[in-house]
């Protein structure tokens, strides 16, 4: 079998077999396909796409690639939380606490910065000392005592995702649907939760702009789990504006804080309470889904969710003091203000601008190689609806380098849409999938 041929016959819209899509998984794992051959093969599924036969192949092979983590010696539901990517969205700093607050086991296995979205491995590694290079044995003791842990990908857990994630990244073919949903679920399965709640989000900021595809996507994971056997549900949420104010991995640990401190962004704080009340009904602590969201309300308000992410950071040897000083998080050297051209009302903010300018300055990657800059990005002043006044701050650029400064300042110029009249409030969550 010739990886050629493959990469030919997919290109042409042929169906794989799963003996063809394990030979490039194995084989691309194991180094015997160089990257310039499974970019090629990444790029005929984007303008092709997949079978669902194949996406259940494609996730079976890549769950295969190493080792399914076994938590079975942990008491309890494990329940885990994924969101699609979107622009200022640090739900998981928040919901995952919240959940694990209120006696869910919360396994988390993230991942990094991915086009122009952030990539929670990449803020909490802005925390001081943080470690995301936990054992297997480490994550699965940390559950046991804390019922929370964050880790990145293993060699152990899916490592051919390792792989094809960061190649995805560097090569356009991020908005895949079958290759999204198998790289979420092959990573998720493998880490022996029970449950899943899912943020697919669509919009401007999103890898999904279009709600039907978004809803495609959905459908396509909650199908992988429940073949599994496990218990998901997905939630298609609005992206066309960034998710709160804070985009750039120090400063959206900073707003997580405040968040969980019941201070933080009116959006995120709804969001980030959905998402933990059904990770908690999911995690069957509660048995409906309306004493989730009040169990998810009162970890909030009584800061046990904020306890909670401070002692999970302490015990991943991070400092926890960061979420009280924000001093000791690493900081920009260099602010701009970009500022209103006229009065009105901001009836459009393009979270996909905001998202690109971000990494531009340094807050996400070009290549796979590039490395974060964790004390840049941006803080929004205003969200869509609010008044402006000509000259009015609408956006801080927060920078450590001048490189590319001018070009992420126009990008952010221009997402903002000023009109005359007040826009129409938008429903934050779209739709339940599951």
């Amino acid at each position: 079998m010739r990886t050629v041929d493959l990469i030919r016959r997919k290109r042409d819209g042929e169906e794989l077999s799963p003996e063809e899509i394990a030979f490039l998984i194995d084989s691309y794992t194991q180094g015997q396909i160089p990257d310039y051959q499974m970019s090629a093969f990444l790029m005929a599924v984007f303008f092709t796409t997949m079978t669902e036969q194949e996406v259940g192949a494609l996730t079976h092979y890549i769950l295969n690639s190493g080792e399914a983590i076994d938590l079975s010696s942990v008491p309890g539901v494990k329940v885990d939380k994924h969101s699609t990517g979107g622009v200022g969205d640090k739900t998981s700093l928040i919901a995952a606490p919240l959940a694990a607050s209120a006696g869910a086991i919360v396994p988390m296995i993230s991942g990094r910065a991915l086009g122009h979205t952030g990539g929670t491995l990449d803020k909490l590694e802005s925390i001081p000392g943080f470690r995301t290079n936990l054992s297997v044995d480490e994550f699965r003791e940390q559950l046991r005592m804390y019922g929370l842990a964050f880790m990145g990908q293993t060699t152990q857990v899916a490592p051919a995702d390792g792989k094809l994630y960061a190649l995805r990244d560097a090569t356009a073919t991020v908005e895949s649907i079958p290759l999204i949903a198998s790289s979420i679920m092959s990573k998720k399965l493998a880490e022996g939760l029970d449950s899943l709640v899912l943020d697919v989000k669509v919009g401007s900021g999103a890898f999904m702009k279009k709600q039907i595809d978004a809803r495609r996507l959905a459908q396509t994971m909650v199908a992988i789990g429940r073949r599994a056997d496990k218990r998901v549900q997905a939630l298609i949420t609005d992206m066309n504006q960034p998710l709160g104010f804070a985009v750039g991995n120090a400063l959206e640990v900073m707003e997580a804080s405040q968040t969980l401190q019941n201070a933080g962004p009116t959006d995120l704080t709804r969001i980030s309470l959905e998402l933990a009340a059904r990770m908690i009904y999911l995690g069957r602590v509660t048995m409906t889904l309306e004493d989730a969201r009040e169990m998810a309300q009162s970890k909030l308000l009584d800061g046990s969710g904020y306890r909670k992410f401070k002692e999970v950071i302490q015990a991943q040897g991070g400092n926890a003091g960061v979420l009280d000083r924000f001093d000791l998080l690493p900081n920009a050297t260099g602010a701009r203000e970009i500022t209103s051209p006229r009065n009105g009302y901001i009836s459009g903010i393009d979270a996909e601008y905001i998202g690109l300018a971000s990494a531009m300055i340094g807050a996400g990657r070009d290549t796979k190689e590039d490395v974060i800059d964790p004390a840049v990005g941006l803080i929004l002043e205003v969200k869509v609806g609010q008044r402006i006044d000509a000259g009015a701050v609408l956006c801080r650029i927060y920078y450590t380098k001048e490189d590319r400064l001018d070009q992420a300042a126009q990008l952010v110029e221009d997402a903002f849409r000023i009109s005359s009249n007040q826009p129409e409030d938008r429903e934050l969550i779209l739709e339940v999938v599951g």
